[in-house]
């Protein structure tokens, strides 16, 4: 289907490929992924003959057709569903010609191409995969130029499936849909029936809808069978193999090098020393296995706070005082709580979220707020709206106005934004270190609440690893709304539903959701039957669980911390006394007394100190263990 040879491109001078060549079987739904900016989107524009190469050949299957979603989104009075239906262009042809045909062959002719192309059931199968990415029958039917630029680009994904090109390229198709969208494109593209290569850093939609991975990596191209963790198993084993054999050859090497330099220059040995040094120029060095930089996220641990944290009693929220967007909200927050929010886009899940911030009043009823609850909230749109002219490091120094220079960057190090980056203008930083710049700032105060509305959109698959692992860590209370379900079944260990105007618990796990989902209310869908079992359940008990058991250790820590701070102070003041000559001499008494208080503070220090290092042995080996 797709063969790439020797491909070569370069932008500004800088070199994306390199001699990069891979051949993609008919058929296969291949996973592009690598680190953000090593190229994958150019690829796809490469492949697509929207830029050529500076080298190298891209070809495809004669009389093939590719698509890809564009980047301008549709627009205008044309509703979505005839949008996506102009998108055969075929039969759009095929009903123009029959509208003015008259000479009966060519009629004959026409119908029975449109019916070949199954032409009278386009509008079924437009409609349900409107349907599946979230359209209503109504909002099919609706004018495009009435929906957000999010919807618009639902509905040109919408187009390129109804085509079916026999190469679909897909960029990110998930960041403007739902969870409930995103499940519904899983389904699809696993059985879809042509060739996919999709761009994603959704582990989860990585695993399930495709069957191979393509690594662009060091300006090459790998193909590997098999999903995302198939991919990362094989990955490191081959760096571990790598590694040994850069290790072996470098023995070699000195083992030949010593040889050399010892026998060169005597007569009996000179022969075999220019032997040896003629190999060695010949020895093609083995590259040493490249660990890409790892992220990683710090949340400074909040201050504890009594549950509940936040309580709502029948309140009701919304932009308009008589329009409410959600009634009847009754519910708890409790300060270890774990919570993902589901429901379609439109059914309120920004709106509770921005309720529960604060940054929406409750109508009707009462939201109670801790006195001393600090709440860092994620929105969609924050990331839009950092000051581009603004350095990574002046953003945070406006929030953070009273640290010292040395604590922003470290808070910024935290975030992966080290040195090199903090002195970048926003403008010129990727999407993903916009995202972490965002996290870092709302957490900067060590809130007691996280609320993260898709945080996950920029971010790659290793940057959406650590952010797990900091949620995880993190001692507060997170509220979580994703389409990353990978993200949501770690971090989450309650899922609460917003549909029909309110919120209520989901008392059962993901799969039960999304089996409603595809069962249908997504199109018509049903799960496929090789899905790979998930006790999601389970492990979302096992994390809260784990969260339970790491909690009274932290603060042990903590308090293990705090004691030897006082006692050191304590130590320090005894020593200043201790170092007043005239102590010595005048007052005796005093003198033994500050010696037996100092020896007594050594003791307690030792002990404080010993308790911190158990303390923290445990707090090790639990989270080893989480």
């Amino acid at each position: 289907m797709l063969h790439i040879e020797n491909l070569v491109y370069r932008i500004a001078g800088r070199p994306i490929f390199d001699g990069a060549s891979v051949h993609v079987p008919a058929g296969h739904k291949v996973g592009l992924v690598g680190r953000n900016g090593t190229g994958k989107t150019t690829l796809l524009r490469l492949i697509d003959a929207e830029i050529h190469p500076d080298a190298g050949d891209i070809r495809l299957a004669k009389r093939a057709r590719i698509d890809r979603v564009s980047q301008e989104a549709p627009g205008g009075p044309m509703t979505p569903l005839d949008y996506v239906l102009g998108r055969d262009e075929e039969r759009a042809a095929l009903l123009a010609r029959a509208e003015t045909a008259t000479d009966a062959d060519d009629i004959a002719e026409i119908h029975t191409r449109l019916a070949d192309i199954a032409a009278h059931s386009a509008p079924a199968r437009a409609a349900r995969i409107l349907a599946g990415l979230g359209f209503t029958d109504e909002e099919q039917q609706r004018p495009l130029s009435s929906f957000s630029g999010g919807w618009r680009m639902r509905a040109s994904l919408a187009g390129v499936l109804f085509s079916e090109p026999d190469l679909l390229l897909l960029d990110e198709p998930t960041n403007y849909l739902d969870f409930e969208s995103a499940m519904w494109l899983e389904s699809y593209l696993r059985r879809y029936p042509k060739t996919v290569l999709l761009v994603s850093h959704d582990r989860d939609l990585l695993n399930r809808a495709v069957d191979s991975i393509l690594h662009l990596d060091q300006l090459g191209l790998t193909f590997y069978r098999g999903g995302y963790d198939a991919f990362e198993a094989k990955r490191r084993e081959q760096q571990r193999l790598q590694s040994k054999l850069q290790e072996k050859q470098e023995a070699q090497r000195k083992h030949m090098q010593a040889f050399v330099d010892r026998f060169r220059y005597k007569a009996s040995k000179a022969r075999q020393a220019q032997s040896r040094l003629k190999a060695l120029d010949k020895m093609k060095p083995i590259a040493a296995a490249v660990d890409d930089p790892t992220v990683s996220f710090n949340f400074p641990a909040p201050e504890e706070l009594r549950p509940p944290i936040l309580v709502a009693e029948n309140a009701s929220v919304g932009y308009t005082a008589d329009a409410p967007v959600l009634r009847d909200l009754d519910f708890r927050l409790d300060p270890d709580d774990r919570i993902a929010v589901l429901g379609r886009n439109g059914n309120g899940k920004t709106t509770l979220a921005r309720l529960i911030a604060g940054r929406l009043q409750a109508g009707d009823g009462e939201l109670r707020r801790g006195a001393k609850l600090q709440i860092g909230y994620f929105g969609q749109h924050q990331i839009e709206e950092l000051d581009p002219d603004r350095t990574a490091f002046e953003q945070l120094v406006s929030i953070m106005p009273k640290a010292a220079p040395t604590l922003v960057r470290s808070r910024l190090g935290g975030f992966g934004l080290t040195q090199d980056k903090a002195n970048v203008n926003v403008a010129d930083l990727s999407g993903g270190e916009r995202a972490r710049l965002v996290l870092a700032a709302i957490t900067a105060q060590a809130p007691q609440l996280l609320i993260l509305d898709e945080p996950t959109n920029h971010l790659d698959v290793d940057a959406r690893e650590a952010l797990i692992h900091a949620l995880n860590d993190f001692s507060g209370a997170v509220i979580v709304i994703s389409h990353d379900r990978h993200f949501v079944e770690l971090v989450a260990d309650q899922l609460w539903l917003v549909e029909g105007g309110s919120m209520q618990v989901w008392d059962d796990d993901i799969d039960a959701y999304r089996r409603r989902l595809l069962g249908g209310e997504a199109g018509g869908d049903a799960p496929a039957a090789n899905d790979r079992p998930v006790n999601a359940k389970a492990r979302r008990q096992a994390k809260a669980a784990a969260r339970a058991q790491i909690a009274p250790l932290r603060k042990a820590v903590a308090t293990a911390e705090k004691d030897i701070a006082k006692l050191n102070e304590a130590r320090d003041r005894l020593d200043a006394n201790l170092a007043n000559p005239t102590l010595y001499d005048d007052d005796p008494e005093r003198l033994t007394q500050l010696n037996r208080e100092r020896a007594e503070i050594e003791s307690r220090i030792a002990a404080a100190e010993e308790a911190w290092l158990a303390a923290t042995d445990a707090l090790e080996a639990a989270t080893a263990g989480s």
